[in-house]
């Protein structure tokens, strides 16, 4: 179970996780000693998966985000297996989702371009295991990114 200081400690993380110890110690009232153990304990506990650099797609030349939704010629475990271990080695696909609704998954995908993605939806999407329909939809502007999981918590 995890305390106030341990969703702070969890906000301050998702909004710079190379701040240092001490720092964030300070911000949340702990010694660096103290902070670095509950640190610890919530990494040990998996509430921490892990760290990472968020990179901006439009500075790498991803100009256009797309939102894929995929349905696939049956739901038998093997065909959705099929499908997930395609679509996790794709580096295309940045994330890939299993839902509920019309569509059995929905998966983002970036592109420089109209061009670039024609690519992607031809040599990649449509050539997944077992697909039967895609429909794309563009996003036009983003206007809030996932900036990480509320610090107040449940």
């Amino acid at each position: 179970m995890i305390d106030s200081i341990d969703r702070k400690i969890l906000g301050i993380l998702q909004q710079n996780c190379r701040l240092p110890i001490a720092d964030i110690g300070d911000k949340v009232g702990l010694s660096a000693s103290a902070c670095h153990r509950r640190i610890g304990i919530l990494e040990k506990n998996g509430i921490i998966e892990r760290y990472a650099a968020r990179l901006n797609g439009e500075k790498l030349g991803f100009n256009m985000t797309f939102y894929v939704e995929v349905t696939l010629e049956g739901q038998s475990e093997a065909i959705l297996s099929a499908f997930e271990k395609a679509a996790v080695a794709r580096a295309e696909v940045l994330e890939c989702h299993l839902m509920t609704g019309s569509a059995d998954y929905l998966i983002k995908v970036a592109a420089p371009d109209t061009k670039d993605y024609e690519r992607l939806y031809k040599r990649i999407i449509a050539s997944l295991p077992h697909v039967s329909r895609i429909q794309s939809a563009l996003v036009m502007k983003t206007v809030k990114r996932w900036g990480g999981y509320p610090a107040h918590g449940a």
